[in-house]
């Protein structure tokens, strides 16, 4: 099953870019709530490249890396990945009031589909404070 995910960033498209592929801004906004963090990021942003961003629950009661592989990458446009079994896509289009952000992905089996919707506009919704606020 696909999930979709959105928002509207009031930011011009090339700081939306960079905040969504600069490994030291993504540590700034990756993270479903205030008690977790990004420890690391790494970004090879071609088709075929790495990515990996190590979340760490701020107590250090328990973390993972979520990694995996860029399969295709159509600058400003679209970002397309795989990460073990599952896939993902996110889009950029320009839109009145700035740049609509569309995330889809593949659903796990370990939680439920409102969970990981929630997890993942939660970190949407950070990504989009971390961009206007920097503005």
């Amino acid at each position: 099953m696909k999930i979709t995910v959105e928002t509207l960033v009031a930011a011009p498209l090339e700081a939306v870019w960079q905040a969504w592929t600069t490994p030291d801004d993504i540590k700034q906004w990756n993270a479903a709530s205030d008690d977790w963090h990004t420890t690391a990021a790494t970004v090879d942003l071609r088709a075929g490249g790495a990515f990996s961003f190590r979340m760490e629950a701020k107590n250090g009661s328990m973390g993972f890396d979520f990694a995996g592989t860029y399969t295709q990458i159509i600058p400003h446009q679209r970002i397309e990945t795989a990460f073990g079994p599952r896939t993902a896509v996110v889009e950029f289009e320009p839109k009145a009031g700035g740049i609509a952000i569309r995330q889809t992905f593949d659903a796990e089996a370990t939680h439920s589909i409102e969970q990981q919707r929630s997890g993942w506009q939660a970190i949407l919704d950070r990504f989009t404070r971390f961009v206007e606020a920097k503005r």
